[in-house]
């Protein structure tokens, strides 16, 4: 069996991929495959796992916060976010998960968003895949971009330099939200900031000592 027919014999969520990237598979069997991904395998398993108000619960009161990375695995995943599961599970979400973390986000929408970079981050790459209006939190990442081009969830506590996790999370929703609305200047301009933040870094070293 060669790497693409194990590929292809696999998970819907990676079948699809594989034969949208590896394949020459007519576009509507690819998304025949996508569809799959609501219906069979992983994708099924982890909505099949919601609570009844369209959340995801392990036991802790801070469900946004796995419900956001259950998101963004669906979103991995390839679910279609057109289909009426997505627009259902979305809904729910939209109309249910607030922020139980202290702060005077607390009790807001999720995806009003909250304080930390990181965790808007990802939050406008779920809210723009599924299609929901993230602009406010965008307009507030691209104030707290940093000299150095990257961001970092202890700026309020007065760190000056970027990290590596909070820009990536940023960038993915930034380039996220760009293909979701067409993108603009100051989004273009920040992501070629924190682009070149991780290049000069290597994307995994010190500027300072390049370890």
């Amino acid at each position: 069996m060669s790497v693409i027919d194990w590929l292809l014999d696999s998970d819907p969520a990676i079948c699809w991929q594989a034969m949208r990237d590896l394949t020459d598979a007519p576009a509507d069997q690819v998304a025949a495959e996508r569809a799959r991904v609501a219906t069979e395998g992983w994708g099924a398993r982890l909505l099949a796992l919601r609570r009844e108000d369209g959340l995801w619960d392990t036991g802790t009161p801070r469900t946004e916060e796995i419900t956001l990375l259950a998101l963004l695995m669906l979103r991995d995943m390839g679910l279609d976010p057109s289909s009426e599961v997505a627009r259902k599970a979305i809904g729910l979400v939209r109309d249910n998960a607030t922020w139980h973390a202290g702060g005077p986000w607390r009790g807001t929408p999720v995806f009003a968003g909250e304080v930390e970079p990181c965790i808007n981050g990802r939050v406008v790459t779920v809210g723009s895949y599924f299609g929901q209006d993230v602009s406010g939190i965008v307009e507030r990442l691209l104030g707290e971009q940093m000299a150095d081009g990257g961001w970092n969830c202890e700026q309020e506590n007065g760190s000056t330099r970027g990290s590596f996790r909070t820009t990536i999370d940023v960038l993915e929703g930034l380039l996220e939200h760009a293909r979701a609305t067409g993108g603009s200047t100051e989004v273009s301009a920040a992501l070629e900031r924190g682009q070149e933040y991780m290049l000069e870094r290597r994307m995994l070293r010190r500027l300072s000592s390049g370890e």
